[in-house]
């Protein structure tokens, strides 16, 4: 039967897909080249002299980049104020909010499975919840929702996809789907591959209102850190996506319609090895950066310190009261000596916005941003 996508895809199969698709020599080439760039992400977030002080930042990239692959934008400036201080982030716009929602549930998550050893549903529901800010479940079963083409594409507003719906018909994939992600037993497919196949199923399941391509783009990053693949979720994935965005619903559609896998794991593990490769060089020029600010400053500011050169490269903006917190320092005029010297230095860039000070770690932004 030939597939319409104004019905919804209540046929859609369960995993696993067919056993050729494991055993593809294609698939399988690629999958080595994309495992070994993985592993070496992993080697470079463990050199770290402290793993978790460069995740936040690099977590706020695939935050704003996974948000704009919703068509919801903010510039890296405004995001950087908003996270340097409580009060901007009170009062940050909604797009800066949605931004900052997606890191706190990629931490969130991060740390229920952690506790957990496995990705469950509450766990599933629990980062859509934290990305929407609601207390919503799985869509209602008489929920009409649709996919159509976005306002920007040809034929805007067409139907392109209707995923499954009715009572019990969600609640039935989603257990399949996460049984296939977390019995190495009854499914024991290398976990590299079996995340690309369950992004897909996740995607096509399309278990919420809304905020789906958010969620499954966390659920990647913890499987991976899950299955030992990665320590931490550093995988800046949502770039590339971004970058291939038509390709990537494309490889999606070609699996609905067709049953044909390759295209689809191909593209996905490509991703995985070119955003590893691209992570890994992020990592390595801010660590060298760390280690050439601190050399520096070491020689030129009696206080400076290993912990205080690690605050500086936490965020690209910092407030004083980060620095007075971590040196117990509360004298607002012994910390204005302070960043005078780091000003003095080249360390820091003062920025001044209305009533606000803001310090700015030029080298850091320069790296992010390249």
């Amino acid at each position: 039967m030939a597939y319409d996508r104004t019905k919804p895809f209540n046929d859609l199969p369960h995993l696993p897909p067919f056993a050729e698709v494991e055993n593809d020599i294609e698939i399988l080439k690629k999958l080595v080249t994309s495992s070994r760039a993985l592993a070496a992400v992993n080697s470079s977030v463990q050199r770290l002299p402290n793993p978790e002080m460069l995740i936040n930042t690099i977590a706020l990239q695939e935050a704003k980049t996974s948000t704009e692959i919703e068509n919801i934008f903010t510039t890296e400036d405004a995001l950087y104020k908003a996270v340097s201080d409580t009060f901007q982030e009170e009062r940050a716009t909604p797009a800066i909010k949605e931004v900052l929602k997606y890191r706190e549930a990629l931490w969130k998550g991060h740390k229920m499975i952690q506790g957990k050893g496995v990705i469950d549903l509450e766990s599933v529901i629990s980062i859509f919840r934290q990305i929407k800010d609601s207390s919503e479940g799985l869509r209602a079963p008489q929920s009409l929702t649709v996919i159509n083409r976005g306002n920007s594409e040809f034929r805007q507003g067409e139907v392109i996809y209707t995923p499954p719906r009715g009572a019990g018909v969600l609640e039935i994939l989603m257990d399949n789907l996460l049984d296939y992600m977390n019995d190495d037993k009854k499914y024991p497919a290398d976990p590299l591959l079996k995340m690309c196949i369950a992004h897909y199923q996740f995607e096509s399941i399309h278990p919420f209102s809304d905020g789906n391509g958010r969620t499954g783009r966390i659920i990647n990053l913890l499987y991976l850190v899950n299955k030992g693949l990665l320590t931490q979720p550093v995988l800046y994935l949502s770039k590339y996506i971004l970058l291939n965005k038509d390709d990537y619903y494309y490889n999606l559609g070609v699996v609905t319609q067709r049953k044909s896998w390759k295209l689809w794991i191909l593209y996905m593990l490509e991703a995985v090895e070119k955003t590893a490769l691209l992570t890994s060089k992020l990592i390595d020029s801010i660590m060298a950066q760390m280690e050439a600010t601190l050399d520096y400053a070491k020689n030129n500011i009696k206080w400076y310190n290993k912990e205080v050169n690690e605050l500086l490269f936490s965020q690209p903006y910092i407030k004083p009261k980060l620095l007075g917190d971590l040196l117990n320092v509360s004298s607002r005029t012994t910390l204005t000596k302070y960043f005078s010297e780091l000003v003095k230095e080249k360390i820091l860039i003062p920025v001044k916005e209305g009533k606000e000070l803001y310090y700015i770690n030029s080298d850091l932004i320069n790296i992010l941003e390249s």
